[in-house]
């Protein structure tokens, strides 16, 4: 684990600005930066950075957050991914927690692995562009595919030499360890003597999501030989090919970006989709879909479109894996190309222009599709036709949306002329036979197979209470550390015996202000996150006098970084309007702390007094009300009205 001096250098050091500044174009707008969002598609800039804050937020997505959270968001590295990430940036040196010897031996060999694979990667690659054989053999097949170099290069494509030992060897003499190098499954090694693996085929690095090397997928060239077309990566401490996704690192953004998948069979399917601009594209390597896979995926977006292969073989074999996106709660359609096309084959054929309409006209529903494609094969047998039905049924079996399934279970029933209630009966036995395989858990969908109507719905109500938590927080994260002058009401009483307050003025840091009137009214959030963060404030004012806004934007609670920032953000959001160009000078709410801290503090006591008087008068409808009830209603209605009188209210 990385320690906390070290996280806090890499955050005192990385500017967001910079770091954002790689993956978006941005321009000055006062204080801030301002660009279009790289989270959706829009035309006028709703994405803004913040220097001196040293925070950012998309106000098309609501996302925000710090330098870290915008990679974990934009690159979808884990938190410690990012941090390693802006350590390379600012060479800073990382120092992890004192670990035990196996777990240091663990990481070690883990970071090892990857090294020699990224080693592997470079000279593999080298060998493609710059030895004879290399551009001979494997540079000239990737042109012939019509890959143009930006792709080879985009994709670190690479040739093994059609030799025993010359990776191997070259490895070795650079200070690789032979260990490493059978351990990454790239040398073989048989007694005293170590072959290449890879030998005279082309080589795809196939990528983790951050974009460390976990292995190759190699294609032999010379098919006079009797070895596999196709060779993989031995399974390894950190290659299992059912847990990764060819393409994954390059698709990401596009994926996260356009809300959808494209899932395809080969490597090749993805880079020519890429080449053709179509970059929101995975592959699951020729290997049968698992649910790691699909959870990848669903990372980044809940919809998936399957492009098929044209034969008939193929689309029944890749139909069996989409049950298990079903499973995953995933939209899934498919589309498949024509005259017994594949992806790579027909985006050959056709313009960009051409490929990127086919891709989003044609898309079918994968339950409809199904039924079209097996009502073929049943035909008029009664049997087959049976055997169709308990095989539809089973895929919308497994989706989580109990409504989802209701509306396929009708559509199932016009599309194969079978009624509604055989279809609702044969469903529910099949969920109970897959509950009961799982343990015999209870369901109590299997006897309510029908849509209950909602019955009229009132809009949710706005809580109040957390609303003026909310500008409470905001008001100690802008406004905190200034002084203010504050007027104290001391209750006297007027001339005919009513309480009445009298006016006193005195100056006061803000966040003092706020925290000596909650603590005077012994007020404790609702909301966790406003209460961690006002737990935080009080925590630095009682240590430093001072509250440090920066150590609450980067805090390593994430929920009280991302709070703060959004909190933060929200502020600045008129300057995406540009209002200076059009002459309409905005305000500073400086100007006017004493009135704002005034009357969020006032609001939130009239709030927390109307509760206390519901609260009360709601026992009166169990017993009879005494008479300290009766005063104590009547003394907390003169105190809210109080309030109201100060707030320029109507009671």
């Amino acid at each position: 684990m990385i320690i906390r001096s070290t996280i806090d250098q890499i955050f005192e050091t990385a500017r967001v600005e910079e770091v954002i500044g790689e993956f978006v174009q941005l321009k000055k707008s006062g204080s801030n930066f301002k660009g279009l969002s790289p989270f959706s598609e829009e035309k006028t800039p709703s994405f803004m950075v913040s220097p001196v804050k040293q925070i950012w937020k998309d106000f098309s997505s609501g996302k925000g957050g710090n330098v870290v959270s915008f990679l974990m968001e934009h690159e979808h590295y884990t938190y410690p991914e990012a941090l390693r990430w802006l350590a390379k940036k600012y060479n800073i040196e990382i120092e992890e927690t004192q670990l035990d010897d196996e777990q240091k031996k663990v990481l070690d060999e883990r970071e090892s692995m990857y090294v020699v694979s990224e080693y592997a990667r470079d000279y593999f690659h080298d060998i493609l562009f710059n030895n004879e054989q290399g551009k001979a053999i494997g540079l000239s097949y990737f042109k012939e595919r019509g890959y143009r170099e930006e792709t080879i290069k985009k994709f670190q494509l690479g040739y093994a030499l059609n030799e025993w030992e010359a990776f191997s060897k070259n490895a070795l003499s650079k200070g690789y360890e032979l260990k490493y190098l059978e351990k990454t499954g790239l040398t073989i090694v048989k007694t005293d003597r170590q072959f290449d693996r890879f030998k005279g085929r082309v080589l795809f690095p196939i990528h983790s999501m951050s974009g460390r090397v976990l292995g190759f997928g190699g294609r032999i060239l010379n098919m006079t030989e009797k070895a596999a077309k196709y060779l993989n990566s031995p399974t390894s401490e950190i290659y299992d090919k059912s847990k990764v996704l060819y393409g994954i690192y390059y698709a990401k953004q596009s994926i996260a970006k356009e809300n959808n998948c494209y899932l395809v069979e080969g490597y090749t399917d993805v880079i020519t989709l890429h080449q053709a601009g179509i970059e929101n594209v995975v592959a699951s390597s020729g290997t049968a879909l698992t649910s790691d896979q699909i959870r990848l995926i669903k990372r980044l977006t809940p919809n998936i479109t399957v492009l098929f292969d044209g034969d008939a073989a193929g689309i029944r074999a890749s139909m069996r894996g989409i049950d298990l996106i079903l499973e995953q709660g995933m939209n899934v359609k498919v589309l498949t190309f024509p005259d017994g096309d594949d992806p790579d084959s027909y985006a050959k054929k056709v313009s960009s222009e051409e490929l990127a309409i086919y891709l989003s006209d044609n898309p079918k529903d994968f339950i409809k599709f199904k039924i079209s494609v097996l009502l073929k094969e049943a035909q008029s047998d009664p049997v087959k036709k049976a055997d169709l039905v308990r095989d539809i049924i089973h895929s919308v079996s497994v989706i989580p949306d109990r409504i989802q399934r209701e509306i396929y279970v009708k559509e199932c029933a016009n599309l194969m002329d079978v009624s509604e209630e055989v279809l609702f009966s044969n469903l529910a036995q099949q969920i109970a036979k897959s509950l009961q395989d799982k343990g015999g858990v209870r369901y109590q969908e299997i006897r309510q197979m029908e849509v209950v109507k909602k019955q009229h719905q009132e809009l949710p109500k706005i809580n109040q209470l957390e609303k003026y938590e909310r500008e409470i927080i905001k008001i100690l994260l802008l406004y905190g550390n200034q002084k203010a002058e504050f007027i104290d009401w001391v209750e006297g009483k007027d001339s005919r015996g009513n309480l009445k307050l009298n006016k006193e003025i005195y100056e006061n840091i803000v966040a003092q202000e706020i925290y000596l009137n909650l603590q005077e009214d012994e007020v404790a959030f609702t909301n966790p996150s406003f209460q961690n963060i006002y737990n935080v404030i009080i925590h630095q004012l009682n240590q430093e006098q001072t509250i440090d806004i920066q150590h609450l934007s980067q805090h390593e609670e994430s929920s009280i970084a991302e709070v703060t920032s959004h909190i933060l953000m929200d502020d600045e959001k008129y300057q995406l309007s540009d209002w200076e160009s059009r002459n309409i000078i905005v305000k500073p709410k400086e100007a006017h702390i004493t009135k704002l801290v005034n009357d969020v503090v006032l609001n939130l006591r009239r709030i927390l007094i109307a509760e206390k008087i519901n609260e009360i008068t709601e026992k009166f409808k169990e017993n009879k009300p005494i008479r300290e009830d009766l005063e104590e209603v009547m003394n907390y209605t003169q105190l809210r009205k109080l309030l109201f009188d100060r707030l320029h209210r109507v009671v």
